[in-house]
């Protein structure tokens, strides 16, 4: 599963830690998302939406592959 968290940080300027501190997880779990490596509960996923004002699929995205 790909995301834009990066890009959405960037526009909001908050950093990983930021972030993690408003959604209630460390930076770690923040930067392993943005890195592709870790995919997010249905929570943490809204909680995200909710700090950027959009919708988890605006966020959260998957890239189909044929």
């Amino acid at each position: 599963m790909n995301n834009s968290i990066k890009i959405e940080r960037a526009i909001k300027n908050l950093t990983q830690a930021q972030l993690a501190e408003i959604v209630g997880v460390s930076r770690q779990t923040i930067n392993a998302m943005e890195l592709n490596k870790y995919v997010p509960s249905t929570v943490l996923a809204l909680k995200i939406g909710n700090v950027f004002n959009k919708q988890v699929e605006d966020i959260f995205y998957l890239e189909v592959t044929d």
